[in-house]
């Protein structure tokens, strides 16, 4: 991710946020992250959560344009894996907010739902 002040930051990350705002989006960067780092083919994708293709599509464009998802061809296949770097950025970003500037939340309480 480019260098960008923090308020170009926030919206770049309220951008990513709003990306992920559908149950299928979601859904998708879920399967993603459980497929990494292999990743997945739209295939496999569209049978794992039922999706049709062109719907499908649409969400993993939206991901992709937001950097939340990358994209490789393999032949005639597109594989799609979650960019991580890009969602440890989101999630510092949170934890950054919530848990060491004001303390809001417990940094125990975090790890322990990350367990």
């Amino acid at each position: 991710m480019p260098k960008c002040n923090d308020s170009e930051r926030t919206i770049r990350f309220a951008d990513m946020f709003a990306a992920m705002g559908t149950e299928s989006r979601l859904r998708i960067m879920q399967v993603l992250l459980t497929a990494h780092p292999e990743g997945m083919v739209v295939g496999e994708i569209q049978s794992e959560l039922g999706i049709s293709n062109s719907n499908l599509s649409h969400h993993l464009e939206k991901l992709k344009n937001e950097d939340l998802v990358k994209v490789s061809r393999e032949g005639t296949f597109l594989r799609y894996t979650a960019n991580t770097e890009v969602l440890q950025e989101l999630l510092s970003f949170l934890y950054a907010e919530c848990c060491t500037r004001n303390k809001a939340i417990k940094p125990e309480k975090i790890i322990q739902l990350c367990k």
